[in-house]
């Protein structure tokens, strides 16, 4: 039988849609008595704790968003008293206010224990050394994957971000079997390994957990290329609980298990709302089923994906994310995700994953400048013109727009220790 970390990992259909639905009457009663802004919504819906009957009943209530967790700042949506909280994390709140999370103390053990779950399927064990290069601080990165990884019995390097030539290291000194960081500063790391001599195959390095940003097919290809790992992506919100609420299993790796005794999914239609059919392709809606501090009512993740049959566990899978409807550029009519143009970019063997993207509206018409860096070995005048005009003529004819393609020099473009910052969107408005 396989492995599982807990047992709720191996629950029939059955078993896991009454557990859902016992955890969601608890969590809509919890949140009508305590959260006064979510039970207004409710009011104005025309919905009470108990006309839920069935989960397909979950779709009468409404939505909660982003902004409402930012007209409710700092602490307005929390569903316990302030002294009852004993950690905060927030956003970056680099688009307005940050949103504020809160955690009990049965909120830290329950992501801890996720964490711990997903550690262990994407194939983490007891006494494994484990590099985390995420962030600490307000960010949940670092703190999430730092305590599921004590709670799963790893030996934890909590190095942080930044510092890349230390980080290089370290790794080659202790000899980690897992790195935890997003997807582009893995290839930062390749970068620092290549710039110190090194063969990060050599390192002991065996699993990257990445996530925090999307990776695509490519992106993942090189990674696992470069570095000889294997790369499992693991996905998460703040405003749900921070990573830990899916993970790829290493058994099949063929998408994100979602933990479904905790986090409820839905698939809808992200401009009317309407949800959609397991299958179907939609924005990610999330509610949450045992949180204390913070609970999510129909969460929009804003993240588009479909929902699939489970394979190595019972729960269901999300498929490889298409983009994200707020991270969609409407481009002379065109909608263009990012990701679209660095699946074209990993095609061409000359050009490294490292990019941007500049959209800018000069004469009343956008115009769009893709900065990409050609490969170190393959870096001449001749080949970065043939690469550009490759590139353009791929943007053109997959995609539909036109585009400008500068093709600049090996490590010319910052790199991220974080989250990377892909486009710079410089149109009035």
């Amino acid at each position: 039988m396989r492995q599982v970390f807990e047992a709720v990992e191996r629950v029939t259909p059955a078993e896991l849609a009454a557990l859902q639905l016992q955890r969601l009457k608890t969590t809509l009663a919890h949140v009508w008595q305590n959260v006064a802004p979510v039970r207004r919504k409710f009011e104005r819906a025309g919905v009470r704790p108990e006309d839920l009957a069935s989960l397909a009943d979950l779709a009468k209530f409404p939505f909660t968003t982003k902004a409402d967790l930012r007209d409710a700042y700092p602490f307005g949506l929390f569903a316990v008293p302030r002294e009852k909280i004993i950690r905060l994390h927030a956003s970056s709140g680099t688009t307005g206010k940050p949103t504020v999370v809160g955690y009990t103390r049965a909120d830290l053990d329950l992501w801890a224990n996720v964490m711990a779950r997903s550690i262990f399927a994407a194939g983490g064990r007891p006494g494994d050394l484990l590099h985390n290069a995420y962030g600490y601080g307000l960010f949940t990165g670092g703190m999430g994957f730092h305590y599921g990884a004590e709670r799963l019995g790893c030996t934890v390097v909590p190095i942080s971000g930044g510092q890349t030539e230390k980080q290089v290291q370290l790794i080659n000194d202790f000899r980690p079997k897992i790195i935890c960081c997003t997807p582009s500063y893995l290839l930062t790391l390749a970068d620092g390994f290549a710039g110190q001599g090194l063969d990060p195959a050599a390192s002991g390095l065996k699993l990257a957990l990445a996530g925090g940003e999307p990776c695509t097919h490519e992106m993942r290809a090189a990674i696992e290329a470069r570095m000889n790992i294997h790369v499992m992506e693991c996905y998460g919100l703040s405003e749900i609980i921070g990573p830990g609420v899916a993970m790829e299993c290493f058994e099949t790796k063929d998408g994100l298990t979602l933990w479904e005794d905790h986090f409820y999914p839905e698939i809808i239609d992200p401009a009317s709302g309407e949800v959609l059919p397991d299958g179907e392709f939609g924005e990610l809606v999330i509610t949450t089923l045992t949180k204390e501090a913070l609970p999510m009512i129909r969460y929009r993740t804003r993240d588009l994906t479909r929902l699939l049959p489970g394979t190595a566990r019972p729960m269901r899978r999300l498929d490889k994310f298409a983009g994200r409807s707020d991270d969609m550029l409407i481009i002379r009519g065109v909608n263009v995700f990012p990701s679209q143009i660095e699946e074209l970019i990993l095609k061409i063997r000359a050009l490294a994953p490292h990019y941007v993207i500049e959209v800018t509206r000069p004469h009343n018409l956008d115009e769009v400048e893709v900065q990409v860096e050609m490969l170190p070995e393959a870096d001449n005048e001749s080949v970065r013109s043939q690469a550009a005009a490759e590139l353009q003529h791929h943007i053109k004819s997959s995609i539909g727009i036109s585009a400008r393609v500068r093709v600049v020099p090996a490590a010319s473009i910052e790199r991220s220790v974080g989250k990377a910052r892909r486009v710079v969107d410089r149109r009035p408005g």
